[in-house]
Formats: C-alpha cells, structure tokens, sequence
C-alpha cells in the first residue's frame, strides 16, 4: 500500500512538473506574439518584442515592415546578444492602421507613434536603427526624444534634409498617379503584386519629415550612418556626416536593397553600440 501511495505521489508530482513545462513554454509563445499599441490620434500600431537586455528599435523602410528585419543577421544577431529587440510597422504599412487623411501623417506622427510606444513599454533609454526611410524617422527620434541612446542611419543620405527632396516629390506623383517616374518602375510593380495600400503610401511620401542642417548641427548623440558600397540613392552619405557633429560612416558591401542583411552590417551595429 505505502509503495501505491510513493507510487502516485510521483506520478502527481511528474504532472505537476509536465503541467509548470507546458505552461511556461505557452506563456512565453504569448509573449513572443506580436500586439497593438493605441498611439495619439487613435491609429493602432502592430508591434513585436523580443529578447532582454538593452532596447533596440529596428524601424523598417518604405513599402517594408517590422517583419522584414527578422530576414536580416542583425535582428537576430541583437536578440543573441543580449538586446530586447522592438520591431513595429510604421502606420500605413504592415498590420498598423492606414489612414488616408493629410492629419495622420504630418507634424512628425511616425515619430510620435514610436516614443508613445516606448512611453508605454516603459522604456528609460534607447538605441535606435534605422534603414532607408526608416532612417528618417530615425532622425526624427533624435531631435524630438532625449530617451534615444545610439543611432543607426543605413542606406540614407543627405536628400531628405531638402524639404523639396526632388526624389521625394517625384514618388509621390507616381504614388498618385499625376505622372509617371520610370526611375519607380520597379518600386510599383513591386507594390501591385503585394497589395499595398496606395494612397497610405502617398500620404507617406507627402509628409515624410524634413530634418534640417540646423537641427542635425544640434546633435550630440552618437550617430553611425551605414552606407552600401554600391547604394548610389538618396544624396550623399559623407553630406550627412558632415552635419552630423562627431557621426561616423561605415561602409558594406550590397546595394540599397541589400546591403542591411548581411554580416557586415551586424557587425558594424554591435560595434558601435558596445564601443
């Protein structure tokens, strides 16, 4: 009978055990899946946390998505190294809200949805990188948010700091459908055979924000501006530096397109925020 007894009180407490497992490896699949943040006007921004440590904000570019870094090195290369790595679909993209109206896109409101999001996750201090025109937004992080650390500028230059941006103008004229820039060719056929939503696009490019000499000039958080060595789009990379007081640029292989998945561009991240 006392052997039944030992019998069963094993069996319950290998249940108990298995049960606490199960549990645990559920709980942290929940907290792996992505989730909505309720930013200032009312648009919801979709949202992924991953990894402890020191909270990095991977912000994807234009026609992209949070989801696009993790077929990068450096998304999971932060996540190993000890990063919480945020990763998020700017408004307009993704599984964010897409607004059509002038109101939801200007006066920095990309910008905002990102330092609400980091209010809400209760985030002191943060690196930020950022890829093409997420590298824009990103310079908008360091001029509105103390909170931000570090930054990452890839596959930008110094175009957007004109706020009559020639290329800027001339993709939201084909957005629109006023004229045809075969120079976006590529870029709309890529857009049709994915389903974006067009004019949440066009309201990007219309009010995408201008950081200007000025306010670059007044930077004085480290800044790191990675630049493909055969990406030839969005002005000049040494332009930039140069307005950037104490920036740096480092240079990898790959063109635009490219050029933010591979090792080098990992290393030169982990670099800079651990020197």
């Amino acid at each position: 009978m006392a052997s039944i007894i030992t019998t069963m009180k094993k069996t319950y407490l290998w249940l108990i055990i298995l049960v606490s497992f199960f549990s645990l490896n559920s709980f942290a699949q929940t907290t792996d899946a992505g989730q909505f943040f309720t930013s200032f006007d009312g648009t919801k921004i979709y949202y992924e946390v991953k990894g402890t440590g020191y909270p990095v904000v991977l912000i994807h570019g234009f026609c992209g998505t949070g989801e696009g870094w993790k077929k990068s090195i450096v998304y999971n290369n932060l996540i190993k190294g000890g990063y919480k790595v945020i990763i998020l679909d700017l408004r307009g993209n993704g599984q964010s809200d897409k607004p059509h109206t002038d109101e939801a896109y200007s006066n920095d409101a990309e910008a905002k949805d990102i330092m609400g999001l980091m209010t809400s996750l209760n985030v002191a201090k943060y690196n930020v990188v950022g890829y093409s025109r997420g590298s824009i937004i990103a310079s908008r992080l360091l001029v509105l948010d103390n909170r931000v650390n570090k930054t990452v500028m890839g596959g930008m230059g110094d175009g957007f700091t004109d706020p009559q941006w020639p290329r800027r103008l001339r993709a939201y004229a084909t957005l629109m459908g006023s004229k045809n820039f075969h120079e976006f060719d590529d870029m709309m056929k890529y857009i049709h055979s994915e389903g974006f939503d067009i004019p949440a696009l066009a309201m990007q490019q219309k009010h995408q924000p201008t950081t200007s000499r000025a306010e670059l000039s007044k930077i004085t958080k480290p800044v790191l501006i990675i630049r493909g060595s055969d990406d030839k789009e969005n002005g000049s990379e040494i332009g930039l530096q140069r307005m950037i007081p104490g920036s740096r640029v480092s240079y990898v292989p790959g063109d635009h397109n490219t050029a933010s998945k591979n090792n080098q561009f990992s290393a030169a991240v982990f670099f800079f925020f651990q020197s």
